[in-house]
């Protein structure tokens, strides 16, 4: 089974710290059980085992009357003391509670004769009052020799042998370790906040906006994105400035010696004398600005339009209406709408595009469509024409590209597709095609009802083409 990592930055950097803290502890842990606490125990079970063995020597040596008086005066049994259970399933601080009782109980057995004997009696939460009325404690069991017989002796138990240092320990540890967790993850939420700044900046420029600055005052490596960030949004105003100062001399340098070539043939060759060479003139010089319309047309695509709030069918059934004053025809099959903000000028120069190209193409069942799927609007320009397939029209959507039917249709330059691409993407929608069912082929425009760079109720911004 693969693994799957954290995808964001955040939950990486705080699955790491986690790691690491956890791993530090581990160590620090084995460290300290192994190098402090162990020695701890052992010089404790020597001491102990001293005790032990002098009063083992004490008890024999007294005579048998003196030696059971003595006994009699301490804990003892003569029969052994049950073993201390396993436990099956023992917490943390069971875990070393147990774990330095075990080290204890094996150091003093090994620095005692053999036939000393240990063995330690763990006391049960329900275990009965003791006769002075405290609870019930651990005791440990030692087998000494007195009069001549083995008893079994409790021993008081050394504080070294219990593990209320080490459970401080552990939870003080614990403590620290999640305080730099939570350390950690604040501090990466405090580098992520430019990171998202820039991603809501980066989402402004490709939606035609120009944010604003960025701010340059945090960590070094953020604060050098972010002035280049800057420096490239200033560049590419700059560029868009250029490139409308370009665009309005194109327009105006070029349109003004059409017009004079017009009235230069005009002059030429009066009414009557060549009607035809003037005809063909006039074609050619129309295609010209057709073709030159488009360059402006894909050049601008809408970036300058502000976003209006209008109602979409109201458009479409203004188009359909001045088609069919030119003698084309189309089914209008109008859906329920609301009014949403969109670029009228541009979703017009949009669906303008879509029906010529079907009149031009389809020439017969020509019809358009608008309804709501979600929150996207939806329209359908389709025709019944056997033309060009919905999937080579996909490729006819870049800039240039004309079908091999296009040599009939000559007044243009190939960008009236890629122009509808571009206003939708502008609006955040998506152009497609598809064949129509029962012959023919649908282009399909979806767009948002609220755009990616829609403002507070419509308010203009300044784009970026």
């Amino acid at each position: 089974m693969r693994l799957r990592l954290p995808r964001s930055l955040l939950s990486r950097n705080i699955a790491l710290l986690v790691a690491l803290v956890a791993l530090s502890q581990i160590c620090s842990l084995a460290v300290l059980l192994h190098f402090v606490q162990r020695p701890r125990i052992e010089r404790a079970s020597i001491i102990f085992a001293d005790y032990v063995k002098l009063l083992d020597t004490t008890l024999a040596s007294m005579p048998p009357a003196e030696g059971r008086a003595a006994a009699a005066r301490l804990e003892t049994r003569n029969t052994a003391p049950p073993q201390a259970p396993a436990e099956m399933h023992p917490s943390l601080a069971d875990f070393f509670r147990t774990w330095q009782r075990d080290v204890f109980v094996e150091a003093l057995q090994r620095h005692l004769p053999p036939d000393l004997l240990v063995r330690w009696e763990a006391s049960h939460d329900n275990a009965e009052p003791a006769a002075n009325g405290e609870a019930a404690q651990e005791r440990l069991w030692i087998r000494l020799h007195a009069a001549g017989e083995p008893i079994w002796v409790a021993l008081p138990m050394t504080a070294d042998a219990r593990a209320s240092g080490i459970t401080t320990a552990l939870i003080l540890s614990a403590a620290l370790a999640l305080l730099a967790v939570f350390t950690g993850y604040l501090l990466q939420r405090h580098i992520n906040q430019p990171l998202r700044k820039l991603a809501r900046a980066a989402r402004r420029v490709s939606a035609g906006e120009t944010p604003p600055p960025l701010p340059t005052n945090g960590p070094t490596e953020i604060a050098q994105v972010s002035l280049a960030f800057n420096q490239m949004t200033e560049a590419l105003k700059q560029a868009e400035a250029t490139r409308a100062l370009m665009l309005a001399g194109v327009s105006h340098d070029i349109r003004t010696p059409l017009t004079k070539l017009r009235l230069a043939i005009a002059m030429a060759l009066p009414r009557g004398s060549n009607d035809a060479l003037v005809a063909s003139s006039e074609s050619y010089l129309d295609q010209i600005d057709t073709i030159l319309q488009q360059f402006m047309d894909y050049a601008g695509s809408g970036e300058r339009e502000t976003l209006q709030s209008g109602d979409l069918n109201t458009l479409v059934g203004q188009l359909v209406a001045d088609f069919a004053g030119l003698g084309h025809e189309f089914d209008f099959d109008e859906g329920e709408l609301p009014v949403f903000a969109f670029r009228p000028v541009a979703v017009m120069r949009l669906l303008m595009n879509l029906m010529q190209n079907a009149v031009n193409y389809g020439r017969t069942g020509l019809t358009i469509r608008t309804w709501r799927d979600g929150e996207t609007a939806c329209v359908i320009v389709a025709d019944r024409g056997n033309g060009i397939r919905a999937d080579e029209l996909e490729r006819l959507k870049s800039p240039f590209s004309r079908g091999a039917n296009a040599r009939t249709h000559s007044g243009g330059s190939g960008l009236g597709l890629a122009i509808v691409e571009r206003i939708a993407r502008l609006h955040g929608g998506s152009l497609t095609f598809r064949d129509r069912e029962g012959g023919g082929l649908e282009a399909v425009v979806r767009l948002p009802l609220h755009p990616p760079s829609a403002g507070q109720n419509g308010a203009s911004h300044t784009p970026r083409a």
